[in-house]
């Protein structure tokens, strides 16, 4: 398993209530990008399920310069209803987010950080500050 210290949080910059599936996201990236596969690890659904992109041993394609030592998790959402940056998560993504965070931690038996993309990049990606929401996370 690689050295994991992050968790960074994206969005789909999709508009508000619009359903994404990870199939879809992975041809985002595959034939939109050339990328190899979808660049995210976990996708969330606006219902909260949980999605599986990349597997954990494989360094994702989310973050520039971060993806070597991050799991990027990114939830349906992102646009508000006039295409803006917001903090678009239902409560059911902003309860998945947070046990997966949890369980991840377990699961590596480490601490991780717990950031939004952000805070590495000048996009506004996922559409609020993640210290700002999960200071405890």
């Amino acid at each position: 398993m690689r050295d994991i210290t992050h968790i960074i949080l994206h969005c789909t910059a999709t508009p508000l209530g619009r359903e994404v599936h990870i199939d879809e996201v992975r041809r985002w990236h595959t034939q939109g990008r050339n990328w190899s596969d979808v660049g995210y690890h976990y996708l969330i659904q606006l219902d909260g399920h949980l999605q599986k992109g990349r597997e954990l041993e494989i360094v994702g394609a989310h973050t520039k310069g971060h993806n070597l030592y991050s799991i990027g998790v990114a939830y349906v959402g992102g646009l508000n209803a006039q295409g803006d940056p917001a903090d678009t998560m239902t409560c059911e993504q902003e309860e998945t987010f947070e046990h997966l965070a949890f369980a991840l931690q377990l699961a590596l038996v480490t601490p991780l950080t717990v950031c939004g993309h952000n805070e590495f990049s000048s996009k506004a990606c996922p559409g609020f500050s993640v210290k700002k929401k999960w200071p405890k996370l």
